[in-house]
Formats: C-alpha cells, structure tokens, sequence
C-alpha cells in the first residue's frame, strides 16, 4: 500500500525460506512481483550493486579542477538501468532454490505437523498420541543439525505443552548439549517460576542441573524450596539432597537431614512415608558410612515410634542379610510371626502378609539352618495354602461359568458341531485373537490377596529408588507409594493396595469374578 516493494520482496524471501503449506501459492506471487516491477525497486540495499570507486556517476573520469556542465539529457541514470535480463532471473532463481529446499523438508515433516490437533494452550491434558508426537518431532528436528529449526520447534512445543515437565526437561538438556547455556538456563527459569513451579519433579531437575554445572548454592535452593513450598516431606527430595551433600562430603548434614525429616513426620497422625523414612536412614547409614549398629538402631527405633508394617520389616530383613553373620535369625522370625499371624493388629493386607513370608523363607534359604526352614515354611503352608486352594476354585468356577457362556453365544451365530470351533468362526482374525484363559477377568493395578505367588526373588538392584513417592496432584496429602506384585524384591517397599471383589450382579449369585 505504501509501495515499498523491496520490503514486499523481502517478506516473499523470507516465506519461501520457511516450511509451510502455501509455498506454491506464494512463489508464484512472488515471481508475479518480479515481473510487474523494476528489479531496482525489488531489490535490498545490500543487493543494490555499488558503482566502481573513482568513477564519476555519470561513468566517466573526473578531472580535478574541470567544471562540466551537467545537461538535463546527461543526467544521472538509475544503478539498475543496464541490468541484463539474466540478472533478474538470477534474482529469481536464488529464491526458487530456497523455495525448493523449503518444500522438500516440507514433505518431511507433514506427518509431524498434521498430527498436531491443538497447536495453542489449554487447560485440559492432551491425549497421548500427541504427546508422543512431539517427542518424535523433536527427535527428528534435533538430528537436521540446524540449532535455529531445533529451538523454534521447542517454543512452538512449549505453547501446547506448557504443563508438562518433561518437555521444558528435555529443553534444556538439548540447550546445554548444543552449548547454548543462555537458552537452557532461560528454560529452567520460566519452568521453575512460571509455568510448572507447583511440580517438584522440575525442581528436582533444576537442583541436579545446577549441581552438575557446579551452582550448589542454586541447587541447596532448589532442594529447599521442594521441603518448605512444594512438597514437603516428599521421600525422593530427601533422599537425593542427603545424596548430594554427601557426595559434597558433607555427610552429618545428610545425616541431619534425615533426622529433622523424621522428626516432622513424627508430628503427623499416621505418616505413610514415615516407615519409609526409617528403611532408607537405616540403609543409607550403612552404605555410606558402613556403621552396622547405628543402622540397626535406627530400624530399632522405628519399632518402637511407629506402626508395625511389611515395608519396615522388609528393610529389617535386608539389612540382615547384608551385614555380617551372626545373622539375628530367632528376632526376625518373631517379627515376621508377630505380622503374619491372623490376630495382629497390624494394617498389612493378607497379600502384604504372604508376600513378606516369601520374602523371609527366601532370607532362610540362604542363612538359615533346616530347623528354622522347616519352621517357616509350615507356617506359611498353615495361613496361605488353603485360602490359595479356595481362590483357584472360584477362579475355575468363573471360567467355566464364561466359557459355557461363550458356547451359547457361538451357537447362535453358527452351526459348527465344536463349541471352540464356533467361538473361532465368528471372529475376523481368529489365529491372532485366541480366547485368553479367564476371559472377562481384567485384571487391576493391584494384586488380590488370593493370587499372590510365592516364587522366590532376588534381591533388587534398585533397593534405593524403589520406595520414592510418587507425585500427586496438589502435593499436600502424604505420600502413598505405589503398588508393587507380591513377587517384588526385598528392596522394594511400596505397600498394596487392598484387594476388590467385585460381584457381578447379572450372574447367578453363587459365582463371584474376582478382579
């Protein structure tokens, strides 16, 4: 409107340098602009040629002191009047090889850029096929070696996904492999601050991140601010700060951060992370400073502060079995005893009970004598072999039940002499889709108590991480670790969940589907 044609021409070059869907659409404008004005009018100051010095403006040699009379037909023409017609479809061909360029990596990103749905910011969680897809956009963008492309991605990524840590994480880690520390610390700061300054897991990022990159003082703060604001008394904060500082060789102040942990949790009416507390203090003491009877007195302690349960005996079970002999055989199994028998009053659930049971005979296998073996297992063949006899009955119950169900359903559909025959005609793709064992049965997040097995397991690698927290949704209700098979390790202490019975109500009554 202005006829500014050169910044016309300059937004054309850029839109032909950039991706998009309309690239055809605007390089034949942009060729129609070529064509309808003068090149000298089209073209940038840095394009614009500079006549050669020592030549006059009307080309030809000044003599000093020679005074020439510039006429009206002499007078000066403009710098682009002799221009060839090849210069301007040089002019041209400059832009369609950018335009061309643009195009193919088009063609290589459609199906990432077609799988955004919501390309803006909401409220609502986005579905995880989206999610994904931006992970691999990103994977692909970060192998085209182009640090411009990689960090304009991450901010159109940023605008959708917003509420999601592990996107700022990956940010800055990118950041910090391509060098560009500004831009990663940048990241951090509008995470931390603004974006997702309620979830501690960016904090617990940010805290390495600043360790790693040798700011202890920002990474203490980051630590801090988990423990007072965010999360306060969140296990994995306390057990990667103590972690720190003793890698710092700052080892009573690991130790002292445990302590005023416990000691807040003890103020607190039945703390599900306090037992939590006592296993990890009584192992880190021992791992770090290898004082065997300082870690058998914290455990000790916690005997007596807080409610007998299977995670801190499981941790009692453990560090037995990794200190020296004599192993304190009699007191354990008075413990397991006094949590697996049918009267006690601790909260353990039947599948917690018959889990820590395994977890001890296993302990016997390898340090016990045939006397407490054949002790143990006698007890445990007395309280969890017939309540396991009855719930395989029921289970074959509801199978059968299911499976004559079945039949009647195949029969109405086809005339096959063979039940199973019938059941397999009727669906498309029968080799692949067999009828599983216990159709109907979905199983849950949690075991029921009926169903655990009692297999022998190794002892777990990840004794330390197994019993964090996890993160919730407001961080101020406790921590409730999450539920782990019956045939866990002995390091992992994450009590379960009791078992569901659900009763299906359009069955006859007398069949129960245990979920």
């Amino acid at each position: 409107m202005h006829s500014e044609w050169a910044r016309v021409a300059s937004i054309y070059t850029r839109i032909l340098e950039i991706p998009n869907r309309s690239l055809d659409n605007y390089f034949n404008r942009f060729k129609e602009l070529v064509g309808s004005r003068p090149l000298s009018e089209l073209r940038s100051a840095e394009e614009t040629p500079v006549p050669p010095s020592g030549l006059s403006e009307n080309g030809g040699q000044a003599s000093e002191g020679d005074v020439h009379t510039v006429e009206p037909e002499d007078s000066v023409k403009p710098v682009t009047a002799g221009l060839t017609e090849a210069e301007s479809e040089k002019y041209i061909a400059l832009r369609e090889e950018m335009y061309k360029k643009a195009k193919e990596f088009d063609s290589k990103i459609s199906d990432f850029e077609n799988a955004i749905r919501r390309p803006y910011f909401h409220v609502r969680p986005l579905n995880a096929a989206e999610l994904e897809n931006w992970h691999n956009y990103l994977d692909f963008m970060e192998g085209q070696d182009d640090l411009n492309k990689v960090v304009k991605l991450y901010e159109r990524c940023l605008i959708a996904c917003a509420n999601y840590p592990e996107y700022w994480t990956r940010y800055v880690l990118c950041m910090e492999a391509c060098g560009s520390m500004d831009i990663a610390d940048n990241a951090l700061v509008r995470a931390t601050q603004v974006f997702v300054k309620r979830q501690p897991d960016i904090h617990l990022f940010a805290a390495r991140f600043k360790e790693q990159n040798a700011d202890i003082p920002g990474a203490r703060a980051a630590y801090e601010r988990v423990h007072t604001e965010i999360a306060p008394g969140l296990l994995e904060a306390i057990i990667k700060h103590a972690n720190m500082e003793h890698r710092l060789g700052n080892l009573e102040t690991s130790f002292s951060l445990y302590e005023q942990a416990i000691s807040i949790e003890k103020g607190k009416e039945q703390s599900q992370v306090l037992p939590m507390l006592y296993a990890q203090y009584s192992r880190f003491v021992y791992l770090a400073s290898g004082n065997a009877e300082k870690a058998r007195e914290i455990l000790a302690t916690a005997l007596d502060h807080v409610q007998f349960s299977k995670p801190l005996l499981e941790a009692l079970i453990h560090l037995e079995s990794i200190m020296s002999l004599p192993k304190r055989i009699d007191y354990l199994d008075s413990l397991v005893d006094k949590l697996i028998a049918p009267s006690s009053d601790s909260t353990a659930s039947a599948a917690e009970r018959e889990e820590l049971s395994c977890i001890f005979l296993e302990f016997l296998s390898v340090f016990g004598d045939v006397q407490s073996i054949k002790k143990a297992e006698d007890r445990h063949a007395k309280l969890f072999l017939p309540h396991r006899s009855k719930s395989v009955l029921k289970k074959r119950l509801a199978e059968d039940y299911l499976s004559s169900d079945k039949s009647k359903v195949a029969k109405s559909y086809t005339d096959s002499a063979s039940p199973a025959q019938s059941v397999m005609g009727g669906y498309p793709n029968a080799q692949q889709t067999q009828w599983p064992a216990g159709y109907g049965v979905q199983p849950q997040g949690w075991p029921p108590a009926n169903q655990a097995q009692p297999q022998v397991q190794q002892w777990g690698p990840g004794y330390t991480q197994q019993g964090g927290a996890t993160y919730g949704g407001s961080y101020s209700a406790p921590q409730v670790p999450a539920a782990v098979a019956p045939t866990a390790a002995y390091g992992a202490y994450p009590p379960t969940y009791p078992p569901q019975v659900k009763t299906d109500r359009s069955r006859p009554p007398h069949n129960i589907v245990v979920l």
